[in-house]
């Protein structure tokens, strides 16, 4: 048996309880693993609350929060290669199995080897906010000396994007609250502050002319604000962009793009600027951090706390 937060139906905070499960069995495509530690993400309590049944409306309850996680390999599925008992790993979990666990079931296809510079906590972000902002880029393809206005840029994904394209050659400017100023400003990216309204004013103050490409990690009238602004319009959570003549990102969720992040991590081009770590017992309290739009970085549960 082990612990696990989950939901046993769709709803706030309140459906959520800890309860103690059997090892989940993997299939022939899967990989049983010992959490070490498991990112935290906006997607978690979109799942819970029902606003993706397309992803887990068919599943029954209880279902487990959490995408993504770091641990070791218990138990390999038939069908899976590259991957053996022992290996520490990082990859995406198979959906309502979550990661919010002390064991779990992850794809096989989309779990990678950890390379062993890096640490299980960082490990633990590669999948959403490491693979989402690589992806990102990948689909924008902008030459070295573009501009990119990255629109919630205090995140897990934001701040990778950051990184990412800095590394690119791309100037970026990017809008948040103003308490995540500092890191936001850490990464060299230019600041804009979205709180208050007028944010597209402000924008277009820094950038008269408009930005080559924005990516919006907020959604809502946040992202109906800033879509003027730019030639090339992606949306990270927001299907509604494509309204406004942009484009969802492309998820490709396999090894190849986590291992591409790890070597980034390893190599000091990317930093998931973890700003906040819980243990298992308080994972309740990093989603509603995350929930409240207020985390700065990348929030994570350590299962070693």
């Amino acid at each position: 048996m082990s612990k696990a937060l989950g939901y046993k139906a769709f709803g706030e905070a309140d459906v959520q309880e800890y309860f103690e499960r059997p090892d989940p069995v993997p299939g022939p495509a899967e990989v049983l693993v010992r959490v070490t530690a498991a990112g935290v993400n906006p997607v978690d309590h979109k799942l819970r609350s029902g606003h993706a049944p397309a992803l887990n409306g068919h599943l029954p309850f209880p279902q487990v929060l959490g995408v993504e996680a770091a641990g070791t390999v218990l138990a390999v599925g038939e069908e899976v290669t590259g991957l053996a008992v022992g290996d520490r790993v990082t990859g995406f979990a198979l959906t309502g199995s979550g990661t919010y666990a002390e064991t779990t079931l992850l794809l096989g296809a989309a779990t990678a080897r950890i390379p062993d510079a890096l640490p299980d906590t960082w490990a633990a972000t590669v999948p959403v906010a490491g693979t989402t902002a690589l992806d990102v880029l990948d689909q924008l393809d902008l030459p070295a000396g573009s501009s990119l206005l990255v629109n919630g840029i205090g995140g897990g994904v934001g701040i990778a994007l950051a990184q990412l394209a800095r590394d690119r050659g791309l100037l970026v400017t990017g809008t948040a609250s103003a308490a995540k100023q500092d890191l936001v400003t850490s990464t060299g990216a230019s600041f804009v502050d979205y709180t208050g309204g007028g944010v597209a004013d402000r924008l277009r103050a820094q950038a008269p002319e408009g930005f080559d490409a924005a990516v919006d990690n907020v959604g809502g009238e946040s992202l109906r604000e800033i879509a003027p602004l730019a030639a090339k319009l992606i949306s990270v959570g927001d299907p509604s962009v494509t309204e406004l003549g942009g484009a969802m990102v492309h998820r490709r969720l396999d090894r190849a793009g986590l291992e591409r992040v790890a070597e980034l991590m390893v190599t000091g081009k990317l930093d998931p600027h973890i700003t906040r770590t819980y243990p298992l017992e308080r994972a309740h309290e990093a989603l509603a951090l995350v929930e409240s739009l207020h985390a700065t970085g990348k929030v994570v549960i350590d299962l070693s706390l």
